[in-house]
This record gives C-alpha cells, structure tokens and sequence, in this order.
C-alpha cells in the first residue's frame, strides 16, 4: 500500500482527478477537479494539493499550462484505496453466464477458453486464463510433412491450440500416404489424452508383440515415440480480445506501437506471457501490476488485473490486460467475480481436467 503518506483530503482529490482522468484521457485541471469533486474547497486549494501530489509523484503535468495526469504511483494509490475502501463489486450475473456459455459438465480447456472471452467482452481488454500449475496438457492432434530423404516436419497440437514444432529423422523415407495413416491413427487413438499418459501407452504399444506383425501400428508408435520423446510441454495460455489493444474506445487509450509489437509477440510466444504471470501469481487473490511495476521493461505502457482460483490444491488464473489508463474498478469487479465463480464451478464438479 503506497497510501498511508497521504491525507484524507489529498487522497480524496486524487481519486477525482484518477477518475475524470480515465474517463476523458485529458489532462485535469485544478479548476475543473474543483467544481466536480465536491470537495467544498476553492480551485486554489485544489491547485495546492495537485501540487504537493505532484511533488510526492502521484501526478505529473504533460505541459506547463496543461492539467495534470497520474503516474502509475498516482493509480497504485488509487487502486490500493479502491481495495482498502471495500471489497470489489461482485458481478453476480457472470457465474450464470459462465454455465449458459461453458455447459456442464465442460472440459477444462474449453471452459476457460470461454473465461477469457467473456473477461475480454465484458472489460473491452485482452482477457486470458492460465490452467492450474502441474495441469497435463491435452494431446488433441498430429501431422507429420515430408521435408527431405528421411527427415520429417511434425506439428503436435494440444487442445487450446497450442502448436509445437520438431524436426525429426526418421532413417528410412516414407510415402506421404504412410504418413498419412499413421496420423491418423495417432489421432483417432490418443486424442483428448494428457500428454504424459500418451507417452506412457506408446511405449507401453511398443513393448506389445502385435506391433512386430502390424506394420502400420509399428510405423505409428515409432513415429510417436521419436515425436514425444523429448516434446516441450506447451505454455497452456487462453487468450482473447488482442484487437482490443489498437481500439479507441471509451475504456482507456490505445497503447503505443512498440508496447503492441512486444504484447502480440507474447501472445503469439504464450511461453513468456505464461512465466511473467506465474512470477506475480504468488498466492490466491488478487493481483493487480501497474505499468513500471511490471518486471519486464517493455510492459511499462500496460496493466495487468488477475485473480488465481482453484480446482482443490492447485492454482490457475484469469485476468486482464489493457493500458494503465483504464477503468480499474470495472476490471477488478469483473475478474475478482471471475475467479470465484471459476473456483466454485471447479469445487461443484462442473468441469473436468480431461
């Protein structure tokens, strides 16, 4: 908390100028913050006060003559006086939402692929949704191209769409029809498996006799075991709603283009984006990463609100991503009424890890 320096009536005025700031993206002046605020105070006074915020760091003048807009330590303090005054507003309609558009019971998968949907519709943000750590990812399909002799092109896909690509040899060359069938077997007979009990059934296929005898299972499972034997586990990452981040709309500015080139990358990487929200998801709760607060530079521009929910013993979260310019208590409401509704949708069995 970064609000305990501050008095009653200097933290009063800069929640005022926070407020009408995000509302119209322009500079505040003394003037305006006075008659708005309800303060019963003099334009002069307000003048004094914006001045000693300004000193202290919690708001900056773009220009001499201009009004002035707040740093990010201006909305740390507006977002801990947010969460000190009371808890967030509960979303209560989203629970339902959440069942009308996620049947039970639903896959875990498609269930928060539908969270991230709906955080980003109902923030107008990037919303997104990271599994409980340890969740096995989903085997959903595999195809195998022919590069050159004995070398193979194979993209694994898991569900969420997260794609993997290796490059294998495989010692002999292979008809693309071979390859064909062999695929296609692999997906008829392990799809929707977790990964790691696709591995165990390969080699245990492979220790099998019938495969010394069935050419097209033995051409299969080899195919398989060279594929998943040193596999990268996918970043699972559901993601949605990255056009929201070149929008001009009435729920914050658009970032700058050198912030969007870095956040794209991410979503398209997901890896990354997936251990910078494992590093802030230290406990259950909210958390909120305000621009220069982020651990990685080129996320100054950015903010980050996110709430962990559990299936029992293990964490996952939900949140969103949008510029420090936007309505904090519309995103924390919205995703603290995600997180609770997630974790007792998970508690009542209405969805399921495979």
């Amino acid at each position: 908390m970064v609000i305990s320096r501050l008095s009653d009536r200097s933290r009063r005025i800069l929640a005022a100028l926070v407020g009408e700031y995000v509302e119209t993206g322009e500079p505040v002046a003394s003037a305006r913050l006075a008659r708005l605020g309800g303060f019963g105070l003099s334009s002069a006074t307000v003048r004094n006060v914006l001045a000693a915020l300004e000193e202290q760091g919690y708001v900056y003048q773009p220009h001499t003559s201009a009004g002035r807009v707040p740093t990010d330590l201006g909305y740390r303090c507006y977002v801990d006086m947010l969460l000190e005054m009371k808890r967030p507003a509960r979303a209560p309609g989203l629970e339902a939402q959440l069942l009308a558009h996620a049947p039970s019971p639903a896959l875990m998968g498609d269930a928060l692929t539908t969270v991230s949907h709906m955080l980003s519709e109902a923030s107008h943000h990037v919303g997104f949704a990271v599994p409980p750590q340890g969740e096995d990812a989903s085997f959903q399909r595999i195809d195998f191209v022919p590069i050159s002799g004995t070398k193979l092109l194979v993209v694994v896909v898991m569900q969420g769409g997260q794609v993997s690509n290796k490059v294998v040899d495989i010692g002999e060359p292979l008809e693309t029809s071979d390859l064909y069938q062999a695929a296609n077997y692999l997906n008829e007979e392990f799809s929707g498996l977790p990964l790691g009990e696709v591995r165990a059934v390969v080699a245990a296929r492979v220790a099998e006799e019938r495969t010394l005898y069935d050419t097209l299972l033995s051409r299969a499972l080899r195919l398989a075991t060279s594929t998943f034997a040193d596999l990268d586990e996918p970043q699972v990452l559901f993601i949605e709603g990255a056009a929201s981040l070149v929008e001009e709309n009435d729920e914050g500015g658009r970032v700058s283009l050198g912030t969007l080139r870095t956040l794209l990358k991410m979503i398209e990487e997901k890896h990354r984006l997936v251990r910078l929200l494992t590093e802030y998801m230290e406990g259950p709760g909210l958390t909120i990463i305000i621009g220069t607060e982020h651990s990685a530079p080129d996320l100054r521009e950015v903010s980050l609100v996110a709430s962990t929910f559990t299936d029992g013993d293990r964490l996952g979260a939900i949140g969103v991503i949008g510029p420090t310019r936007m309505k904090y208590s519309r995103a924390i409401s919205i995703v603290d009424s995600a997180g609770r509704a997630v974790t007792r949708l998970l508690q009542q069995g209405g969805w399921h890890h495979s």
